[in-house]
């Protein structure tokens, strides 16, 4: 039987679990707190994160990480995109030479600004496979064995292709590329500006602005995956616009709620504790900022964003300054 771990178990990390173990593969789901891992064993459940889904019998929650990495084929890491490298360093001395290794990070790294799939080759090195796992998918519903598609990339298009037989199945359906940055870019960019559509959300604008927001935060994704190398068509699909729909329409998204909270008065601090899991879009805006800055990228969603988040802008204000930009010609 084909023994795969899951690194992190956050509500993702144990969506992803439950998925692997219910393809019927010896699953170890680990994480960097011990304790919290040995509850879970006990408890045959997340109840912290993802409460209502009981383990399967072949899903083994493994408090020691270097016996969850013992002789697996490939691992999946769930952490957040500040965690990331520290991460993928600590699991480094304890993988199986064979072992591939994929992310199912949306972000950017703080301070550096590079995809995780720079963070992964600059720890682990080339010569080992890397993938990355990511789509328009929330965790309580994949865990439910709702229909979901996601996309996974890797360089290698087997080592793609082997991941999403894994995963693939009726409800979980896996589409392999090798686009790692275009769906790296995917990820990163909807997280901004579904906080964006969620505090114009919040403030009282309604389904047609949302619209607005979602199809011009596209061509802002766009932008930024062009100058990324993102392939076009990895933008456009589940990854892309996809994940995109997704985070900023159900407020089961955490980037809209925090956007919401922003609307509602609540200080960038105080919404991201009142969400109490990690907003991934308030670090990926800053680095997103930076980067158009330096680029020339035209991102007026993505910079109302920043402003918001690090310049003391109120939301109100931001869209405000979004629905009054002039009009412009289109270029020829």
């Amino acid at each position: 039987m084909t023994n795969l771990a899951v690194v992190g178990a956050g509500s993702w990390g144990t969506a992803l679990a439950l998925v692997l173990a219910r393809r019927g593969y010896a699953t170890r789901l680990t994480g960097r707190n011990a304790e919290r891992i040995a509850k879970l064993a006990e408890a045959r459940e997340n109840r912290a994160y993802l409460p209502g889904h009981q383990f399967p019998d072949c899903l083994v929650p493994t408090p020691d990480t270097g016996a969850a990495l013992d002789n697996i084929d490939f691992v999946i890491v769930a952490v957040p995109s500040h965690a990331l490298r520290a991460t993928l360093t600590t699991l480094a001395p304890h993988l199986p030479t064979h072992c591939g290794i994929v992310w199912a990070t949306k972000g950017l790294e703080p301070g550096t600004a590079k995809l995780p799939h720079e963070v992964a080759a600059e720890t682990l090195g080339p010569e080992r496979p890397l993938g990355v796992l990511s789509g328009p998918s929330f965790a309580d519903e994949v865990a439910a064995g709702l229909p979901t598609a996601v996309t996974v990339a890797a360089t290698d298009q087997a080592f793609a292709e082997h991941v999403a037989m894994c995963c693939h199945d009726g409800a979980f359906r896996v589409y392999a590329t090798t686009d790692v940055a275009g769906v790296g870019v995917g990820g990163a960019v909807k997280n901004v500006l579904a906080i964006a559509v969620g505090f114009a959300d919040g403030l009282g604008y309604r389904a047609n602005t949302r619209a607005l927001l979602i199809t011009r935060g596209l061509r802002e994704l766009t932008e930024v995956g062009a100058e990324l190398g993102a392939h076009a068509d990895t933008l456009t699909g589940m990854a892309g616009l996809g994940d995109l729909l997704l985070t900023c329409g159900d407020d089961q998204s955490r980037n809209r709620r925090f956007g919401l909270l922003l609307a509602a008065g609540r200080s960038v601090e105080a919404a991201e504790r009142e969400i109490g899991q990690t907003v991934e879009g308030v670090r990926v805006a800053h680095a997103l900022y930076e980067l158009a800055l330096a680029r020339g990228l035209d991102v007026p969603i993505i910079a109302e964003a920043y402003q918001v988040l690090y310049g003391g802008r109120p939301p109100a204000e931001a869209a405000a300054r979004l629905m009054e930009r002039p009009f412009r010609p289109p270029q020829r």
